[in-house]
This record gives C-alpha cells, structure tokens and sequence, in this order.
C-alpha cells in the first residue's frame, strides 16, 4: 500500500487490531514508505523556523518514531541529541539511520549540513512520554505527528514531563496544522477516520488510539499553560497560506519560564 515498499493492506490491517506499541513495531521496518512519516517539507520549515530562536546545546525528539524528528535537531544542536519512544521496532529503525559516526557505511557520504565526524552525539532511549526518564537537561524538545496517540485527558500530563525535561528557559516546539474547512474533503475524511477508530476501539481490545480530531488548539494552548509553558505561535510560511491568507500551519513555541 502507498508505495511497492510499504506496508500491505493485511498489514495494516494487524497493525490496527493491535496495541499502539505492538501495532509500531510491527509497522516500523516500512513506516518511511507511509504517508504516515512527517513530510520533508514539514521538517525543513520547521528546521528553518526553529533555527532562529537558537542557539541549542542538547535537544530531545518526543516519540521519535523512525528519527526524522532527530534529523531536524542534529542539524540545530551542538553537543547531544536525543530520541525517546516506548516503540522497541521504531527505535530499531531510528538507530540504523543514525549509526554513530565509526559504523557508518564507507559508501555512505554525511549529510551535506554536517562534516564528517562533526555533529552532536545521538541516544535513544525507550520510555513512555508520558512518564519520561529525564531531569532538566535539554534547551530545546520537539514532537511530530505523535499527539495523536494521547487522550485529551493526557494531554497535560504529556506537556508537564517535557516541561520537566527542560531547563529554564527551554523551548518545545511542535508544528500544528489549520484544520481543514468544514464540509471539505479533508474535513469528511478525518472525522470518518476518528469515527472508525471509536467504533474499532469500543468493541476490540487491546484500544489503538490514534485521533486527528482531539488535538484542538485552543486546548492545546491552555494545557501548555498550565504545565508551565509561556506559548506563542508562529506561522510556517513555507509551507503556503489557505484562501483567506491564514496559514496552512503554525509552530508552537512552548517556552519554559
């Protein structure tokens, strides 16, 4: 499905009637080849935005996944990085693409922002963003595509850890995009999505929760808030403006105070 090395429609179909963690690890050898992974795109203006409100020594990427969230912040921190998920399949993804430095494949050439054998150093970690590991050890934390696997009721608790894992002054930052015009496509689809998801996870167990339309950002503002974040918004512009000149999507600057 999607592309000739992605994931079958049988596949998919495990992965749904699976737990979220059981449902990734089986997914993860062929998440890249998803529409699920976050566009390069997305990556790149977040990179771009980001990069102002710095400079960063150390930076955490909040459910990593495969480590494209990793990618970003290699290119914006000095001196450690790293990726954190409950996903043992996903971190086994991330790790292969991120080998460190004296395993790297002779043929491979570093990334063109990075000279060999410069760039921060990169672990992982398994652990539940909901209860994560860390004292106040990062200036920046960034999350993508993830939110969707909390229950509105988590969500603060979600914000609290990442604020935990911050030092003062620290910044969370994660992409949010418009929602798409009511009665549009994109607006049936997900709420069709969301509706499926409910019904699969009133009658089957173990739940898989994954939701496009809780994450509401008027909600997500005040639970930031409320965890101690100082919050502003700042449009993506590379990534264009809806007909009424609003943009497509916004980064969350989430400062810990």
């Amino acid at each position: 499905m999607f592309t000739e090395q992605g994931p079958t429609v049988r596949e998919l179909a495990v992965q749904a009637f699976s737990s979220i963690e059981r449902g990734y690890d089986l997914l993860a050898p062929k998440f890249d080849h998803t529409p699920y992974r976050t566009p390069d795109r997305v990556l790149d203006a977040v990179t771009d935005e980001v990069r102002r409100l710095g400079p960063f020594d150390t930076g955490l990427d909040v459910c990593c996944g495969t480590g494209a969230g990793i990618g970003v912040l290699r290119r914006l921190c000095r001196e450690r990085v790293v990726g954190v998920d409950f996903s043992a399949g996903m971190l086994a993804e991330a790790r292969a693409a991120f080998p460190p430095e004296g395993e790297r494949p002779a043929e491979e050439e570093p990334a063109e922002e990075e000279p060999a054998g410069e760039g921060p150093a990169v672990d992982w970690v398994r652990a539940d963003a909901r209860s994560l590991p860390f004292a106040p050890a990062f200036d920046l934390a960034l999350s993508f595509g993830a939110f969707g696997h909390f229950l509105p009721a988590e969500r603060f608790g979600l914000f609290a850890e990442v604020h935990g894992s911050l030092r003062p002054g620290g910044q969370f930052v994660f992409p949010i995009g418009a929602p798409p015009p009511v009665g549009s496509r994109a607006y049936w689809t997900l709420l069709g999505f969301d509706a499926a998801m409910r019904v699969r996870n009133a009658l089957w167990r173990p739940q898989f929760v994954m939701y496009y339309r809780t994450f509401r950002l008027g909600d997500v503002l005040e639970d930031l808030t409320r965890a101690g974040f100082a919050v502003r918004l700042t449009p993506l512009a590379e990534l264009g403006r809806r007909p009424d000149g609003s943009p497509r999507a916004r980064l969350v600057v989430a400062t810990r105070e």
